[in-house]
C-alpha cells in the first residue's frame, strides 16, 4: 500500500476505535502504523490449521495462496494475492473490505486477528 492508503486506513480505524469503543481497531491501526518490516505474510496452509468454518479474520499483513483452505471464513487483509482470493472464494468464503468489516462487526467481537 502506498502512504497515503496507509494514512486513509489509519485514520479510518481510529474513527471505529473511537466511535465504537473497539480496541480491536486501535490495534489493527498499531499495525499499520509500524514499519513494512513489521507486517506479516500469513500463507493459507497456516489460516486452515487455525481456524475453524465460519471464521472471520483479519491479517494485517499480505495473505498468500499457498497452501488450501478447506472451510468457510471471510478474510479482511492489508493485501491478498489473487491464488489466496480465488481459493477462499471457491472454498465458500469471502473476502471483505476494511469498511465492510468494521460495518458489520463494529465493536470488533468475533474478529480474530493473525498475523
Amino acid at each position: 500500500m502506498t502512504n497515503q492508503i496507509f494514512i486513509n486506513v489509519a485514520r479510518e480505524l481510529k474513527e471505529a476505535s473511537k466511535k465504537n469503543d473497539a480496541p480491536i481497531w486501535k490495534k489493527l491501526r498499531s499495525f499499520i502504523l509500524k514499519s513494512s518490516s513489521s507486517r506479516r505474510i500469513v500463507n493459507l496452509t497456516k489460516i486452515d490449521k487455525i481456524t475453524k468454518d465460519n471464521d472471520v479474520l483479519f491479517v494485517p499483513g499480505k495473505v498468500l495462496g499457498t497452501g488450501n483452505i478447506y472451510h468457510k471464513i471471510s478474510l479482511c487483509s492489508f493485501s491478498i494475492s489473487r491464488t489466496a482470493t480465488k481459493k477462499i472464494i471457491q472454498s465458500g468464503g469471502k473476502i471483505m473490505k476494511l469498511s465492510d468489516m468494521i460495518e458489520k462487526y463494529p465493536t470488533g467481537k468475533g474478529v480474530t486477528i493473525i498475523g
